[in-house]
């Protein structure tokens, strides 16, 4: 793609640090992955409703949600996985830049695309939050109905099943939900999330 004739205009904008003393806190990216039905967008709902509790703005960027809108385009295989993820971290970071905190919500199976997403947004402001819950228990969950239409064959490339999913080799923070219970999860995270984006560290 030829780019000479593209023009950023980010020399002219207001700072992020201007942007963060606005909103009293820092801009940054929680992004919760695992297996379908490990939790995530039900921990992302709880963070969106308390950090609004707190009067602090944030956005859910939805696996789902996404893939029925701006990525609705893009299928399963390797290559449409990769850029579903680049997409979603270039809209992350904007709205980080932007001062806003953004919360995440994808399965994300393999490493290399969880370091894509931290190289678009920055390690400063990149938070990974593994939901850890094994296939078992999300198959006995099946919040969606994908395990029993995977069982029949109908979901391509069903992540944990066809597709690889990788668990984290380096430090990040972990969501036990198969062992802890909702509220747990909830608060350990929200406690997480709340020391991250603190202006005064």
């Amino acid at each position: 793609m030829n780019q000479t004739n593209i023009h950023p205009i980010n020399d002219r904008l207001i700072s992020r640090t201007d942007k963060q003393l606005l909103t009293g806190h820092s801009g940054s990216v929680f992004w919760l992955y695992g297996l379908s039905g490990s939790g995530k967008s039900t921990l992302a709902v709880e963070m969106e409703k308390s950090l609004h509790e707190r009067n602090i703005h944030s956005v859910i960027l939805d696996g789902d949600n996404l893939r029925s809108g701006l990525n609705k385009d893009l299928g399963f295989s390797y290559e449409d996985r990769r850029e579903n993820i680049r997409r979603v971290s270039e809209m992350a970071k904007v709205l980080s830049e932007n001062g806003i905190i953004s919360i995440v919500s994808m399965i994300t199976p393999l490493r290399e695309f969880r370091d894509l997403a931290k190289s678009v947004i920055g390690d400063t402001f990149f938070h990974e939050i593994f939901v850890k819950a094994s296939f078992s228990v999300c198959q006995k969950r099946d919040v969606k109905g994908l395990y029993a239409k995977a069982a029949k064959g109908g979901v391509d490339a069903f992540t944990g099943k066809e597709s690889n999913f990788e668990d984290p080799i380096e430090h990040c923070i972990i969501i036990e939900s198969e062992k802890e219970t909702q509220q747990q999860s909830a608060e350990k995270l929200l406690d997480y999330i709340l020391s991250s984006i603190s202006l005064s560290k």
